[in-house]
């Protein structure tokens, strides 16, 4: 008894944090935050609260949809990990809105969006200081929550980080089906440039932007790879020794493939990632694609 009360007494002593929307990412960061930190991790699923619970974090059942369940969260933590997505339909965040309605000022926000807010850049290469030009409804609203954020972050005297991340790869998130379906890419002349990280590193990233992010600041989540999206279908086909995809001009792959797919191959960019390095200080486990997969054939069960 006497033991289970000092453990208490640590998990009580320790700094709180609030994880919003502990899916997959947020469940890699868990170990590396539960020892300094008393973690709590918001769910919308009743069936995850026994799993977020086993990997250590205080589990909150609550939907950023209803501004109600929302105001659950309310001071729970000084320091906010927004991982939520927008809702499905829009050109606003509703859910960032609701969040931003309820924490308390000087709180510490790192808010994880997309690369996607850039929209199509030509292939160039880009920092963080490029302008947002959104084409869909999905940046739209990571955009308008970005927004969001900043003008809560100006009137509260919050500490706000902004991570944009592309294209997330792990052992469980690769394009598996695509592959064994046979689902063409675009040659080599029509092909988009796409960009990479690795799930770890994304969790890890967060953190260090956590600790050690400018205010205000943005920044990009992404390796070393220089690759276009049909490249990186072969080098994963060649990982899992599956067939690559055949090729198909734009004009002819448009009618097989899904119309969310096809605007992901209508946007071409290359991010930088020089800030994520000298002012965040990480070191990516998974430098490029190529390593990442690597150790995933490496560790996988056998087929």
């Amino acid at each position: 008894m006497q033991i289970q009360n000092k453990q208490a007494i640590r998990k009580i002593g320790k700094p709180r944090l609030l994880i919003v929307g502990c899916g997959d990412v947020g469940m890699r960061m868990l170990p590396l935050l539960r020892d300094r930190y008393r973690v709590f991790a918001v769910t919308t699923q009743a069936d995850r609260m026994a799993e977020l619970r086993a990997a250590g974090a205080t589990p909150i059942l609550a939907n950023l949809d209803h501004p109600a369940e929302a105001a659950r969260l309310a001071r729970l933590a000084p320091t906010v990990l927004h991982l939520a997505p927008p809702q499905a339909e829009g050109q606003i965040d509703r859910r960032t809105r609701h969040l931003t309605a309820i924490l308390p000022d000087h709180t510490l926000l790192v808010y994880v969006s997309t690369s996607g807010v850039y929209g199509d850049c030509g292939g160039a290469l880009i920092d963080e200081t490029r302008a947002v030009r959104p084409h869909n409804a999905r940046a739209i609203r990571r955009v308008d929550a970005e927004r969001t954020l900043r003008r809560w972050a100006r009137r509260s005297g919050s500490r706000l980080a902004i991570v944009r991340v592309p294209g997330i790869y792990a052992q469980n998130r690769l394009p598996e089906e695509r592959l064994r379906k046979g689902t063409p890419a675009l040659v080599e002349s029509d092909d988009v440039f796409t960009n990479h990280i690795h799930a770890d590193d994304l969790a890890r990233i967060v953190i260090a932007a956590m600790r050690r992010a400018q205010p205000l600041r943005v920044y990009h989540a992404v390796d070393d790879s220089d690759m276009k999206m049909g490249a990186y279908f072969d080098v994963v086909a060649d990982a899992l020794q599956l067939p690559r995809p055949p090729r198909l001009p734009r004009t002819d792959l448009q009618h097989q493939v899904t119309p969310a797919m096809l605007s992901f191959m209508a946007e071409s960019r290359r991010l930088a990632n020089r800030r994520l390095k000298t002012e965040l200080g990480v070191r990516l486990h998974y430098s490029t694609v190529q390593h990442g997969l690597q150790k995933i054939v490496k560790t996988a069960p056998s087929r």
